[in-house]
């Protein structure tokens, strides 16, 4: 059944509370519009966010709760996962702060297993002060992707441009023995999927970027390009996928070719990252494809430098609040059609009936 707006329920992960991310969700959820779009839960303690809430002078009104069975629609509900006062220190890293950042994710990752949430938007963390005996993780993603089915895999979003990573937190020098033929296939195949699924898009069209300079140069530059990457892709496009590539990276962003695919696979973290932040002008969002549930965050980091200053841009966090209940509304609509596919062809008569 597809939920009406205000009943998606929106979990939120407070992040590190000595950064921007309590800022940049109260910031979001201050325009009274975005609660007639869903219903937020933020995994916290009611009585920090009312005390960062005056420190911003936000006027958002906060409903807190103890139980999610307690959840008010319409409403900007915190749910009470811890109740220890707890020093807050804008900018600074401390392992207390770090440890309940943790806290609200585990909370609101078992919320979203159990269906207590629709979607999962997470505020950055540190990924140094969450290190513990209980938590192993480089990073929301290597847990999520633990905890729920699938493959897990970045892909950056801002409209039309989505940028995947073949391999993300590695060391570069490290990146060229990570290549093989099924870690491409499965990354490929992940963000086909998550096209058709989560952004409907019958027939994507996927470019993959080269390791090497210009590609490799025929070899000349390294043989990673002709003897792995080439030929794996051909491989793919031979069974009926619409994958391109290798590519030269090096002038693919500068002369636009990006817009003629409906996705770009990098081969390594800043290879990606880097044209898709200067392109996407602070309003891009990180989004977990590849697994059974919905998980975005905004493309930030903490930002200690800022924290306390209210000075914090709000827009990429609000972005991914937007994305999670497309992709929600899509993936809804994908499997109603997945189950029924006559729908596909009612749909269809209905458009050349029109």
């Amino acid at each position: 059944m597809i939920k009406n707006a205000e009943n998606i329920i929106v979990g939120i992960s407070i992040g590190d509370l000595n950064g921007i991310g309590s800022e940049v969700v109260l910031k979001t959820f201050e325009d009274a519009r975005m609660l007639e779009l869903c219903t937020p839960v933020i995994f916290a303690n009611v009585k920090i966010l009312s005390f960062v809430k005056k420190t911003f002078n936000s006027n958002s009104i906060l409903h807190g709760i103890d139980r999610l069975d307690q959840l008010a629609l319409g409403k900007i509900n915190v749910l009470n996962v811890w109740r220890e006062p707890i020093d807050l220190n804008f900018g600074v890293n401390n392992d207390i702060v770090g440890k309940h950042a943790i806290k609200s994710f585990v909370a609101a990752t078992k919320a979203l297993k159990e269906g207590l949430i629709d979607v999962l938007v997470t505020a950055p963390i540190n990924k140094y002060n969450i290190q513990s005996e209980d938590f192993k993780f480089p990073g929301h993603t290597d847990y999520l992707n633990q905890e729920l089915d699938g493959n897990a895999l970045m892909l950056m979003v801002q409209d039309n441009l989505r940028v995947g990573l073949l391999t993300d937190h590695i060391p570069v020098n490290e990146v060229a023995k990570h290549l093989t033929e099924s870690l491409i296939i499965q990354k490929i195949e992940t963000v086909k999927k998550a096209l058709i699924q989560d952004f409907s898009i019958n027939k994507p069209k996927i470019a993959v970027l080269g390791l090497n300079p210009h590609a490799g140069d025929g070899g000349v530059i390294g043989k990673e390009d002709e003897e792995i990457i080439k030929p794996t892709i051909k491989k793919i496009f031979e069974k009926g996928t619409l994958v391109f590539g290798p590519f030269a990276a090096d002038g693919f962003f500068g002369n636009n070719q990006y817009e003629k695919y409906d996705a770009v696979i990098a081969v390594y973290h800043d290879q990606g990252l880097i044209p898709f932040k200067t392109l996407s002008f602070g309003k891009g969002v990180n989004y977990t494809a590849g697994l059974s549930k919905i998980r975005t965050s905004p493309d930030h980091g903490t930002a200690y430098e800022i924290a306390g200053k209210n000075m914090a841009d709000f827009n990429s966090f609000k972005e991914a609040v937007y994305l999670a209940l497309d992709i929600y509304s899509s993936r809804n609509r994908y499997n109603e059609i997945s189950v029924n596919p006559m729908k596909i062809r009612e749909k269809q008569e209905e458009k050349n009936n029109r």
